[in-house]
């Protein structure tokens, strides 16, 4: 239950090595999130960064103390990233995203909006502003998972997203397993939706990911997630006790 000293909303990010991002990408937050008028929190969880990511986010949080975060002393991956993020949320909502500023934060009201209605909410890059190499392994990964998870989610791979955080604290996630949260969520009997939202060029650093950790990575996971969705005990979200 949300008191005068929880935020409302948590966003978290999961940061690797974005030392030229994380001031804009801060600020860029704030200034989406102020006028909206409730309380939030920024959760940032340094995946074990070798550059001076963690020092900038110190000097963010002494400024700011809206700003917490969680620090990895090595590198554990994304999905570990989110899931030490959720578990460190304290808002009703949690909206995730990435920090190299390809997302934009000003869409987050938008997925804020549509929360009212729904349990996860789901940006969809309608426009990318990525090289086509990435576009093509983009468009092929989100086809594969797709075919094999009997899923119809436009853009998996985008990571901004909405969700009520108690449904999240209910997940026992593996690696990889942050692509498929809507899904799983699904099977939790989560009400799902998808909104266009806005996407850029990366301005700093490189992409951590290509063909071989979107595709053939995922194949492992796919078979896993198919299987649990054969597999789950559909009965309890059929089942009332009198």
């Amino acid at each position: 239950m949300q008191t005068p000293d929880t935020p409302y909303l948590s966003v978290v990010l999961p940061i690797y090595n974005e030392e030229e991002s994380i001031p804009v990408l801060l600020s860029r937050i704030t200034a989406a999130l102020d006028p909206v008028g409730k309380p939030y929190e920024i959760v940032c969880v340094n995946d074990g960064s070798s550059d001076s990511s963690l020092s900038l986010l110190q000097d963010a949080a002494g400024k700011n103390p809206r700003i917490r975060i969680v620090n990895f002393r090595k590198n554990h991956g994304q999905t570990a990233a989110f899931d030490a993020g959720f578990h460190a949320a304290r808002g009703e909502v949690v909206v995730t995203m990435d920090a190299d500023l390809q997302n934009d934060p000003a869409d987050i009201p938008r997925l804020l909006e549509k929360m009212k209605d729904y349990d996860v909410v789901c940006g969809w890059r309608q426009k990318r502003n990525d090289p086509w190499i990435r576009l093509f392994s983009s468009r092929i990964a989100n086809g594969v998972r797709n075919w094999l998870s009997d899923e119809t989610i436009t853009d998996t791979g985008c990571s901004l997203k909405a969700f009520r955080r108690e449904h999240l604290l209910r997940l026992k996630l593996f690696n990889g397993m942050h692509r498929f949260l809507p899904t799983l969520l699904k099977m939790e009997g989560c009400s799902v939706v998808e909104v266009p939202v806005s996407h850029h060029p990366r301005q700093y650093g490189v992409s951590k990911y290509g063909i071989g950790n979107r595709l053939f990575k995922g194949i492992y996971d796919l078979i896993a997630v198919r299987w649990m969705k054969k597999r789950y005990l559909a009965y309890r979200n059929d089942m009332e006790i009198l």
